[in-house]
């Protein structure tokens, strides 16, 4: 059988070709290799559709440097692309519509409002989810507020924290407090406002139609400090789902969002449930729902949308050890698991798509049963 070959699809984050996460991409060609799999990376502009060619990106690992070489196209796509505003966005629309017919490892899912709606309909799901609302008008969180002393306000497309707005009710008083990060991801300056300007400061965000109302879900720690978890499910070499690991994040001071670019930090889970949860049982159980409930959300989703390969769910637990899911990313960064120190399972989350794809070509070339 002759060597897989497994294209990385991303985009150049500027008009110099920079590319986010080329340290990983090297990772995961050194470890392709090991594993008998052959992996470039490459971007929609490096296709040429007269010659049927890529331009592709291959890391000479001997040499240490990366280098450009023309490529006939792989036989597997692992789309890591994330949205961007941007005409390399629309490339990767062109180009996906152009090549939708090849063999990927995993499809777009939809904004998160569409994945809320579809999730909420199945109830093994639905008292796993936040109350969500698309965002009409400022009574949208009015009414929220009278439900809860926390709203989040996120962007549908949002990514990395950007855009996210929380607005806290002071109890016993008429004001709300407003945190949060603009779409640059700098944490915006923390303001203490009367009730009846919260539709005034809110008007500068231009969020119809494009913003969830989200219930907040109480994870501050004693000081301060927000906290969620990490949970990274991705398929085996059979194809099966399962956990990869689960990690905490703890938000950067001020910060509404615990997200590693915004200046959050990961801590081991056990570490992060210990300070949280007192009651080891109520831990261990937390544990074995949150594994469950992540591999049954990533089945669910890839029969609703087609091919998946790995899922991160981010995750909030209350004290009562009640496990929310605040959102799903199918284009997870691993840096979580790099951060807590824990190299092995760092390179299982990088290794694991690898190894997915090198079983899926063996049963795309299994002899037919005639």
């Amino acid at each position: 059988m002759p060597v897989p070959v497994l294209g990385i699809l991303t985009l150049y984050l500027n008009d110099h070709k920079a590319l986010e996460e080329k340290p990983v991409y090297q990772k995961m060609i050194i470890e392709g290799r090991k594993i008998g799999l052959d992996v470039f990376v490459f971007t929609p502009m490096d296709v040429s559709d007269s010659k049927q060619k890529i331009h592709a990106l291959e890391y000479d690992a001997k040499k240490g440097a990366w280098k450009r070489r023309w490529r006939s196209f792989p036989d597997m796509i692992y789309d890591r692309c994330r949205i961007q505003k941007s005409s390399r966005f629309e490339q990767l629309l062109q180009f996906r519509r152009r090549y939708g017919h090849m063999q990927f490892l995993n499809r777009p899912l939809r904004n998160k409002w569409t994945i809320y709606e579809v999730l909420s309909r199945r109830p093994e799901f639905k008292n796993h989810l936040p109350e969500t609302h698309l965002f009409h008008g400022f009574s949208d969180v009015h009414h929220m507020l009278k439900k809860t002393p926390i709203v989040y306000l996120k962007p549908i497309n949002g990514t990395g924290g950007r855009g996210i707005l929380r607005v806290e009710r002071i109890k016993g008083t008429p004001h709300y407090y407003i945190q949060g990060r603009n779409q640059q991801r700098k944490i915006i300056t923390p303001q203490k406002i009367h009730a009846s300007r919260l539709g005034a400061v809110l008007s500068g965000w231009s969020m119809k139609n494009r913003y969830l109302v989200q219930e907040g879900i109480a994870v501050d720690l004693p000081d301060g400090r927000v906290h969620d978890y990490r949970m990274l499910v991705q398929k085996n070499r059979e194809g099966a789902w399962e956990l990869t690991g689960i990690a905490g994040r703890v938000g950067a001071r001020r910060s509404v969002t615990s997200n590693l670019h915004g200046g959050g930090h990961a801590i081991s889970f056990n570490d992060m449930m210990e300070r949280w949860i007192d009651d080891e049982e109520k831990r261990r159980k937390v544990q074995r729902r949150a594994e469950r409930l992540g591999v049954e959300v990533a089945s669910f989703l890839e029969k609703q949308y087609g091919a998946l390969c790995e899922l991160a769910l981010d995750l909030a637990i209350n004290k009562k050890g009640e496990i929310y899911l605040l959102e799903v990313n199918p284009k997870p960064a691993r840096e979580v698991f790099s951060q807590i120190g824990d190299a092995e399972l760092y390179r299982k989350a990088i290794v694991k798509p690898l190894e997915y794809a090198v079983g899926l070509y063996e049963k795309m070339h299994e002899p037919s049963q005639e």
